[in-house]
Formats: C-alpha cells, sequence, structure tokens
C-alpha cells in the first residue's frame, strides 16, 4: 500500500498549485490517473451520480477545458485569469478505497483578470476559499490524482464564473 508523509502530500500540493498559477495546464492533465476525475459539487454530501454539480470534468471533459484554455479565445478569459493558491491544514490518511492516499486541505484561490470596465468583473481580486480532497493512487510507478474534489465554502451563494482551474 502506498503512503505519504504529509510534507510529501505538501510538496505534492504545492507543485499543482505552481502549474496552474503558472498556467501550464498540459503539465496539469498527466497528474491525474487515466479515469480521475475533477469535481465540484454544489452539495457534498450527494454522491456524484445523485447531485448537480458546478464542476465535474472526468478525463475527456478535463481535457477539453485544458484546449479552450491555452487554445480558444473566449470572453470569460480574455484576458486570461491571474492565481495564486495559498495552502493550509493538509492532513494525509487512507483513501476511501484500498490502496489510495487521501490528502485534505485548505485553499484560498485569489484571482483575478486585468483589464478596465469593458468586461464584469475585471481588474478585480476575487477570493476563493475552498476545502479541498485529493484522493491518489499508485498509476504507472507515480502517485497520480483519481478524485480532486473542490468544495467551495460558499458553493450555495453566487459563485460567479468559474472559468479557471481551481
Amino acid at each position: 500500500m502506498p503512503s505519504m508523509t504529509r510534507a510529501e502530500a505538501e510538496d505534492f500540493l504545492y507543485r499543482e498549485a505552481q502549474i496552474l498559477d503558472d498556467r501550464l495546464f498540459d503539465d496539469w492533465l498527466p497528474l491525474f490517473t487515466k479515469d480521475g476525475l475533477y469535481w465540484i459539487p454544489i452539495d457534498e454530501t450527494k454522491p456524484r451520480d445523485q447531485s448537480v454539480s458546478i464542476i465535474y470534468d472526468p478525463p475527456l471533459r478535463r481535457e477539453e477545458r485544458v484546449h479552450h484554455l491555452m487554445r480558444t479565445r473566449f470572453p470569460s478569459q480574455s484576458p486570461p485569469s491571474r492565481t495564486v493558491h495559498l495552502i493550509s491544514n493538509v492532513t494525509v490518511g487512507a483513501g476511501v478505497e484500498a490502496g489510495n492516499i487521501l490528502i485534505r486541505s485548505n485553499q484560498v484561490i485569489y484571482e483575478t483578470r486585468v483589464g478596465d470596465f469593458r468586461q464584469t468583473g475585471l481588474g478585480e481580486l476575487r477570493t476563493i476559499v475552498t476545502r479541498m480532497e485529493h484522493v491518489l493512487r499508485a498509476e504507472d510507478g507515480a502517485l497520480r490524482i483519481a478524485l480532486k474534489k473542490v468544495t467551495l465554502i460558499d458553493r450555495d451563494l453566487s459563485v460567479g464564473i468559474l472559468a479557471f482551474i481551481i
């Protein structure tokens, strides 16, 4: 069974955050297992298949998201978001299935898009506060993300456009 120290878990999360903040989204995709899921639920107490989600990205949808962010011009990311991830309260435990590692953390993501009055929200700094769960599983000789669950603390309020990757 794979194991991980808290320091190793922090390093993993810091690496992912750096990739996202540097907009290296093509480098983010291989962090996931072949069947990995990126999920932002509205009601985290309901099973994924019985709940409406803010984002529900299995592999193909995640690849489409990255393709759009990197290679397609669309208004909600013109200009593109700039983000900074702050990570705290990292804990490591056994995953929901044998052989998995569960990393929990709190993350604050600051996001802004530079610009002027022509688009709502340009030039404003948004703060997104989350509880994160990363379920890691060994695949191809490395620990990869089988599930990235992002629980927004204000998920029952208007969260605006989340056209960038949290």
